[in-house]
Order: structure tokens, then C-alpha cells, then sequence
């Protein structure tokens, strides 16, 4: 009975001491982290969600004129609020400029870095964490960036 205290003691301290990144489930290995994107759409879709905000929309393709329906992830919504993005950032039909960083694999998906807005307005998604910023957004409380 006493080993299996130790035991368990030393286990609950490896795990105490381990980093948070080493810990995490999400990582960058499915996207080309040396690649940029830099697209023009239109929003079909904004999910102010967790574990991660998704922005879709549609891109003509300039060789032939076909559309294609591209993804971009961001961080959590508790997150992003500090980079001031909001779930009311974006509605469908709104022209967008979506620098990502884009899927290995080469299916249109992504992580977003940045989304200039209609009205010229830049959002960085990459200052999406507590801490990076000095305040928070201006414009209204955090709470209006949450449904009710």
C-alpha cells in the first residue's frame, strides 16, 4: 500500500512539472508553418466556438473561375476577445482578405494569421492570447462578444 502512495505521489510530480505544451492536444504539425496564403473571399460562415473559432468562405480560383470553399481555424473565443475579434467580426457575403498559414495536405483548410475586413479594419488572429495585448478591445465589454 505504501509503494503504490509513492508511486502515485511521483506520478502526480512528473505531471505537475511537465510543460503545458508537452500536454496540449492541439499542435501546428498539420499545417506548412514555412507557408503563407493570402486569399480574397466571401463569408459563408462564422463559428464562434469552441475549441476553435472557424471562418468559412469561398474563393474563385483566377485559372478557371471555380469556386473553392476554404476553412480557417483561429484560437478559442475566450482568447480571441483579446485581439479584439468578436463573434459579430464577420456576416455571410462580406468580402474578405484571409492571410493563412495552410494544411500540409493541401485541402483548403488553414490557420488564420490575419483578416482584413470590408472596411480596411485588420484582425490578428496570432495576438488571440491573454497577455499579448496591453487592454482589451475597445468598443464595447467582453461580454458582447458571447451569445445570451
Amino acid at each position: 500500500m505504501e509503494k503504490k502512495i509513492v508511486l502515485l505521489g511521483a506520478m502526480m510530480l512528473v505531471l505537475s512539472v511537465t510543460p503545458m505544451s508537452l500536454r496540449a492536444h492541439h499542435g501546428t504539425s498539420v499545417f506548412d508553418m514555412g507557408k503563407a496564403l493570402t486569399l480574397k473571399g466571401r463569408v459563408t460562415e462564422w463559428d464562434w466556438s469552441n475549441p476553435h473559432c472557424l471562418l468559412q468562405f469561398d474563393v474563385k480560383n483566377n485559372e478557371d473561375g471555380q469556386v473553392v470553399h476554404w476553412i480557417g481555424e483561429t484560437q478559442n473565443p475566450g482568447n480571441m476577445v483579446y485581439a479584439g475579434w468578436a463573434k459579430v467580426s464577420f456576416k455571410p457575403g462580406d468580402e474578405v482578405t484571409v492571410t493563412l498559414v495552410p494544411a500540409k495536405n493541401g485541402r483548403p483548410f488553414g490557420r488564420i494569421n490575419q483578416v482584413v475586413l470590408p472596411n480596411g479594419k485588420t484582425l490578428d488572429a496570432d495576438k488571440g492570447a491573454p497577455g499579448t495585448n496591453d487592454s482589451a478591445p475597445s468598443g464595447g465589454s467582453k461580454s458582447d462578444n458571447y451569445s445570451k
